[in-house]
């Protein structure tokens, strides 16, 4: 049935109905819309890779580590008060 796949005859036929459905004037508004978003996509990517190349780059410090004998935390000197 689908043997030999695309045939050029195919794509002939699918750009015919595209062109009947939206119209000669819609298609390259369409075509110029589509093509500002892949920009503006490609930028997007771009720009996401070069963030994470600078983070990784980016050497990180390693955080004061506590010490002390003393708990962090205060103990609280009086119980909490329970609600009845």
């Amino acid at each position: 049935m689908l043997r030999n796949g695309l045939e050029p005859w195919h794509l002939l036929v699918v750009a015919i109905v595209v062109i009947l459905l939206f119209g000669s004037k819609k298609l390259p508004e369409a075509a110029r819309g589509l093509g500002k978003s892949m920009r503006i996509l490609k930028s997007e990517a771009k720009a996401m890779k070069e963030e994470s190349d600078v983070a990784q780059s980016v050497p990180v410090e390693p955080t004061a580590v506590h010490t002390s004998t003393e708990s962090p935390m205060p103990t609280p000197t009086e119980p909490p008060a329970t609600a009845h």
